[in-house]
């Protein structure tokens, strides 16, 4: 239980970290550019924080503990990330008016390579700690 504890708070804080980066340093020109009008004055935190809790939770299952290597790992973390973004960014671009081509593919590559870095960091310390 230790073990796996300790990989999802690792996961956490990878995963969030990036994000949050990520999200401030490019995708928030991004969005306010493409869909300024669609954005709230202020993100709703208890929403975000219930998809990286969620989320996470969703790495370790699905990708770290179907791993027997590192390369596993970070290639069930990629296969996630891009499931999952696809999964938001093209349904928006199928229902929304205003969402571009260039935010989902950029979000779809973004989200398979954080998810792969994250599984990976997951799998790691699953490894170490015994």
């Amino acid at each position: 239980m230790i073990r796996w504890g300790a990989a999802y708070l690792a996961t956490l804080v990878v995963f969030t970290a990036i994000d949050l980066a990520w999200i401030k340093l490019v995708m928030a020109g991004l969005f306010r550019k493409h869909l300024g009008e669609l954005l709230l004055d202020r993100p709703r935190l208890g929403a975000a924080a219930a998809f990286y809790l969620i989320y996470v939770a969703g790495i370790l299952v699905l990708a770290v503990a179907q791993s027997q290597s590192w390369k596993h790992a970070l290639a069930m973390g990629a296969v996630l990330g891009i499931v999952a973004y696809a999964t938001y960014d093209l349904t928006n671009r199928a229902t929304l008016k205003a969402w571009p081509l260039d935010v989902a593919l950029i979000d779809i590559a973004w989200g398979g390579f954080m998810t792969a870095m994250a599984a990976l960091v997951g799998w790691l310390v699953l490894q170490a700690v015994k």
